[in-house]
């Protein structure tokens, strides 16, 4: 597996085309903008696209989505029936599906918003908004917030600490990285 990453720097959203060098095929995560660069990179690598996994249903992640679909046949993978008009397949909670030879687990991980999904492709987690370099994304409820650690905590940390973040924004990491820096985290209670 290679992963190829690309940002758009009108979003400073994160956009990864993942192939498997074997087969030719490639799947894209997150088309957030959908640029000569990517194309040349799937045309002069020979690939063929499989699909798209959408994280989250947000617009600095699926802006590309319109423009990648009139230029490919691919399925779209998301927990909304519905993306831009196009239809997904829908998946929800946790599972895993094979495209083009890659085997992909993924978590429902709800805290951003409802839809939030990861995708794990070998050792490397897909977040999306869920999780980032130092930090966790934002909510719109103490809730949602608390909901998002929980599932964190729980789903993602579970994995093993070598286990590399590529997120929907910001640089890549680690499990173990976040385990022992991210700030938003750190257990808060204290010994008094």
């Amino acid at each position: 597996m290679k992963v190829y990453f690309h940002m758009n720097v009108e979003t400073f959203s994160n956009t990864y085309l993942v192939v498997n060098e074997d087969t030719k095929t490639a799947i894209i995560i997150d088309p957030c903008k959908i640029t000569k660069q990517i194309i040349d990179q799937i045309e002069n690598g020979g690939y063929k696209m499989q699909a798209a996994l959408i994280t989250h249903n947000h617009k600095g992640h699926i802006n590309g989505l319109s423009t990648l679909m009139k230029i490919y046949d691919i399925t779209v993978y998301a927990a909304e029936s519905e993306i831009q008009g196009i239809k997904t397949n829908t998946i929800n909670g946790d599972g895993s599906i094979n495209i083009g030879d890659l085997n992909i687990s993924y978590f429902h991980v709800p805290g951003h918003t409802p839809d939030s999904i990861v995708y794990k492709i070998e050792n490397v987690l897909f977040t999306g908004d869920t999780i980032e370099a130092g930090r966790i994304c934002s909510t719109n409820s103490n809730y949602s917030r608390m909901n998002l650690i929980k599932n964190i905590k729980n789903k993602i940390f579970s994995l093993d600490n070598d286990t590399i973040i590529m997120s929907g924004h910001g640089p890549l990491t680690t499990i173990a990285s976040e385990k022992a820096f991210n700030i938003d985290l750190q257990d808060k209670s204290t010994d008094d």
